[in-house]
């Protein structure tokens, strides 16, 4: 036990060095130094090409607050951001592809080198399809003996190495519903239901320091619950997946700038963002800008990894 002790003292000492090119991100904590704010983690898709996968935190008073997703690479874009897992209270899933959830494990081990003590909140929806359900999900990745990282247990397992539990639950919703899933220190967070091809996905309003963040999650803008959950947010994020044009079964997945733009316009909301930008839509911003404002009128933005956005 000693000899673990030290090792993971060294370890803990060499975190703490600056890593080569660290000074080229954005600097420890230049999000949401005052008020509240949102940051893109991840602005890409399931492609390795150059971004993260989708991910979104949102800072309160200089704090993380709240996360969003956490797909692959997010976890490292969440240390570059400044960001503590401590100082987290809410951790929301939109839908359990990897692009959205892989990191999770990834962020829990990251906590050997903070210590975390209150239990973590974790929602996500409920099975379906291939799917389980997320808290069978959690259950899979880090029960003691029979998880696939089942060593991470002592991290969730209070007075072992890290001291705090994640507390997830599965929200089931009706056809239509939408409903206020979290309540506490501050934060409300309701959900909804969207329509991602047969896989179990939600749609998520996080309300805030006075102002209204949606966020759309994978879905094809077609159920009418979305614009619902929306209205008169400060910030809509959307997921510009498939570019204007695209005909099929993508369209089952994920909606097309026009949908966006009309979704957008008939929630009323005050700015766009457009996150999970895959290689389909990048380089296509222009003819995504026009499509979007046949209907919605306001400010627009294409997401990068790690860019800020004051709602001051």
């Amino acid at each position: 036990m000693k000899r673990w002790l030290v090792r993971g003292a060294v370890v803990a000492a060499i975190a703490l060095l600056p890593l080569p090119g660290a000074a080229q991100k954005a600097a420890p904590a230049s999000c949401g130094a005052s008020g509240i704010a949102l940051q893109v983690l991840g602005s890409g898709g399931p492609e390795l090409a150059g971004r993260a996968s989708t991910s979104y935190l949102i800072w309160r008073d200089g704090k993380a607050a709240v996360i969003v997703d956490l797909g692959g690479g997010a976890a490292l874009r969440f240390r570059e951001a400044g960001a503590k897992l401590a100082d987290v209270d809410l951790f929301l899933l939109s839908h359990l592809h990897v692009d959205h959830s892989a990191d999770l494990p990834v962020l829990i081990k990251s906590d050997l080198f903070e210590r975390r003590r209150q239990a973590l909140p974790l929602f996500g929806p409920v099975a379906g399809g291939t799917f389980p359900a997320t808290t069978a999900w959690v259950k899979l990745l880090t029960e003691e003996k029979a998880g696939a990282f089942a060593y991470l247990s002592d991290y969730l397992t209070p007075g072992i190495l890290s001291g705090y539990s994640l507390k997830a639950a599965d929200v089931a919703l009706a056809r239509g519903e939408i409903k206020e899933i979290f309540s506490a220190v501050g934060i409300k967070a309701a959900a909804t239901t969207v329509m991602h091809s047969d896989i179990p996905a939600l749609a998520w309003r996080v309300e805030i320091g006075g102002k209204r963040i949606v966020f759309s999650g994978d879905g094809d803008g077609r159920n009418g619950n979305l614009e619902r959950l929306a209205e008169n947010a400060d910030v809509l994020i959307a997921h510009l997946a498939v570019p204007e044009g695209t005909h099929g079964g993508e369209l089952d997945y994920h909606m097309p700038p026009s949908s966006i733009g009309r979704i957008a316009a008939v929630a009323k909301i005050r700015q766009l963002i457009l996150g999970h930008r895959m290689t389909r839509t990048i380089a296509k911003e222009e003819e995504t800008r026009t499509a979007i404002a046949r209907e919605y009128k306001g400010p627009l933005s294409f997401a990068d990894d790690l860019t800020c956005y004051s709602l001051k």
